[in-house]
């Protein structure tokens, strides 16, 4: 009788440290932390914890129509800063002038953030046009307003319907400023004959 009670405790206590040692396992596996190998690539990789950058991603999202949108306010900023500096030179008005600079320095500003996203978007912007040529303040004055108000929907459009939150915040932000110059373009421009 000994001798079957000694097996029994044997074979209970040998199934009780198997046990132990598969989830002693188990739970060593879930709670521990591979040391993490260097990254001499400078890339990182997501097992060390790094968070991937938009720009290794950024781009191939993007949507045709937010694409161009880029494209547009690329190239309509870019003429809103070569005609004011125009203006701001050569016009007689000073209200004009002064109009001229701040399209400079609002359209600059512009262009730098849209840069910015463009790079992170892997977009390509088109290169700087000569500014427009025109032959009175008046007739400065009216183009600004027409183009404004061309740009404001589009910025306005763009806000509501674009696919990339990037995007989408500058469009909103940026058509802000384009309606307050839409306001003063067309406050010039029925003082001016």
């Amino acid at each position: 009788m000994k001798h079957k009670f000694s097996i029994n405790s044997l074979v209970r206590l040998g199934i009780i440290a198997i046990a132990f040692i598969g989830l002693s396992g188990t739970a060593f596996a879930q709670y521990s932390k591979p040391y993490p190998t260097p990254d001499y690539t400078g890339k990182g990789s997501p097992a060390q914890g790094t968070v991937k950058s938009k720009s290794n991603t950024a781009g191939r999202n993007l949507s045709a129509a937010d694409k161009a949108f880029i494209n547009d306010a690329a190239k309509g900023g870019m003429m809103e800063v070569a005609m004011g500096r125009v203006a701001e030179k050569n016009a007689t008005d000073s209200e004009v002038k002064n109009f001229g600079a701040r399209m400079v320095k609002d359209h600059s500003k512009a262009n730098e953030d849209l840069k910015t996203i463009a790079k992170e978007e892997n977009v390509a912007l088109p290169a700087g046009k000569e500014a427009g040529k025109w032959k009175s303040d008046k007739d400065y004055m009216g183009q600004m307003v027409k183009d404004h108000e061309k740009d404001l929907a589009a910025f306005e459009k763009e806000a509501k319907d674009g696919s990339d939150p990037d995007v989408k915040s500058f469009a909103s932000k940026t058509s802000e400023v384009v309606r307050k110059h839409l306001e003063m373009a067309k406050k010039i421009d029925s003082k001016l004959k």
